[in-house]
């Protein structure tokens, strides 16, 4: 006979693991739509249906999001009408950025300083133009392509065009570099609602994420533990650096504004596979509690359905068909989600002590590392290639290798693996920096702390 589990359709258990990795660490605040809201079909479901679909044609979904055209069409008069998508933010997939310098090596300082010098000087003499909203490709012609490429000289992207007013093959490698610089997809087409807003940050607003950004890097640039981890928060991304080298880089998902991942200092202490998830109590309350009344007047049972336990003051698991969900009982009770293909830790989780109880974890939902912008979670930090960095952080332990890291994907095993040398971990707030090739990175300034909240929304 199936169980409430099995009866779950695959839509709404992909709208489950979404919903409720939104909720991974301890939050003051309630949600208003809460992890046991899985009739209500996230973005990321919408995302991943459109992919699997085939409505991203030749380039993806990034390729469909305007209807499936080429990008190598034929020259066409200028699009004064916007083109850009209404969904929000952009999903495109992307691949891991390139190894590259560490955002904390000491170097990036007198970078960053000379960038700030250019940057005053973009400033003093009045900024850059707005960019339209409209989508430009190669081959079109038009002011709002003159426009962009205005925009892009004066940033340092494109050094000359072949003709004004068209996008020509210099305007594709500008904003091909513009892009990079950004974070963004590099293809070379402004097709995009993310493109366009981190044109469109004025320089000032640039300025000021540099001189910010300064600070924290004399702060910590070169004072960091040989092997470290760094999650860079506005640039959602995580990197695994050892004696000054980069040796991985991957995408991550950090907190939202209202949810903000803090900055910290710590060392990893152990690494977590296939881990219980311990629901915070304002998840309890907001959620839990009014879903248990729901299935049982159903007949039903939320704790099978969602492969969780309620644990009682004396540490015994609590028999679900026992529970008065209508009495306040359940609020005395502990609830954990067993391990399983979708806990909302995924399978491994990595432990450091600090006092806002963040960890950086696995998750069951992959389609959010291919978003351009990835500000999803409470605070907690899900990264892509968790594998890779657990087995980078017991490369020291004979007894663990990444093919042994991947095994305990499916074995379900739980296993707690201490960690004995050093490995630092550090989450900074570094919006704007620059490496000694010259290129000056930008990210969006996304809880508003350089640019006094201005801009926090923008990319």
């Amino acid at each position: 006979m199936p169980t409430s589990a099995t009866i779950l359709t695959a839509g709404s258990r992909l709208a489950v693991a979404g919903l409720a990795t939104a909720f991974l660490c301890v939050s003051a605040q309630p949600s208003s739509a809460g992890p046991f809201n899985m009739f209500n079909k996230s973005q990321d479901d919408r995302s991943q249906q459109a992919s699997q679909s085939g409505t991203g044609g030749q380039g993806g979904l990034f390729g469909g999001l305007f209807g499936g055209g080429s990008r190598n069409a034929q020259p066409q008069g200028e699009v004064t009408r916007s083109e850009l998508p209404t969904g929000d933010p952009e999903v495109a997939m992307i691949l891991n950025p390139g190894l590259g310098t560490p955002t904390l090596a000491p170097q990036n300082i007198a970078a960053t300083k000379a960038a700030i010098e250019q940057y005053r000087a973009i400033v003093a003499q009045g900024g850059w133009p707005m960019v339209a909203p409209v989508a430009m490709k190669p081959g079109r012609r038009g002011a709002n392509i003159q426009t962009l490429q205005r925009r892009l000289q004066i940033g340092g992207d494109l050094l000359s065009v072949s003709e004004p007013g068209r996008y020509d093959a210099a305007t594709v490698a500008a904003v091909k570099r513009f892009q990079y610089r950004h974070g963004l997809p590099a293809t070379g087409v402004v097709d995009s609602k993310a493109t366009v807003a981190a044109l469109n940050v004025p320089a000032n607003a640039r300025l000021a994420q540099l001189e910010a950004s300064l600070k924290r890097l004399q702060q910590r640039a070169g004072k960091t533990s040989n092997r470290y981890i760094q999650v860079n928060i506005p640039a959602a991304q995580v990197e695994a650096v050892r004696g000054g080298r980069v040796e991985l880089r991957n995408t991550a998902v950090v907190g939202k504004i209202e949810h903000p991942t803090p900055t910290l200092s710590s060392k990893v202490s152990q690494v977590k596979f296939n881990p219980y998830w311990n629901v915070p109590r304002s998840i309890v309350l907001a959620d839990i509690i009014p879903k248990g009344r729901e299935f049982r007047s159903r007949g039903q049972d939320v704790l099978e359905a969602y492969n969780m336990e309620a644990i009682d003051g004396q540490g015994n698991i609590v028999d679900p068909r026992g529970i008065d969900w209508y009495s306040d009982t359940p609020k005395g009770y502990r609830f954990r989600q067993r391990p399983y293909e979708e806990n909302s830790l995924g399978f491994v989780k990595i432990d450091f002590p600090n006092k806002d109880a963040v960890y950086i974890h696995d998750t069951p939902l992959k389609s959010l590392f291919g978003k351009a912008v990835r500000f999803e979670s409470h605070g907690c930090v899900r990264t892509h290639n968790v594998d890779r960095l657990a087995a980078w952080v017991l490369d020291n332990n004979s007894a663990w290798n990444l093919s042994r890291v991947d095994s305990m994907k499916h074995n379900g095993v739980q296993e707690n693996v201490p960690v004995t040398q050093t490995i630092g971990v550090y989450f900074t707030y570094i919006s704007a920096w620059s490496t000694p090739d010259g290129m000056v990175h930008f990210r969006p300034d996304i809880y508003g702390l350089d640019t006094r909240g201005t801009y926090a929304s923008n990319y």
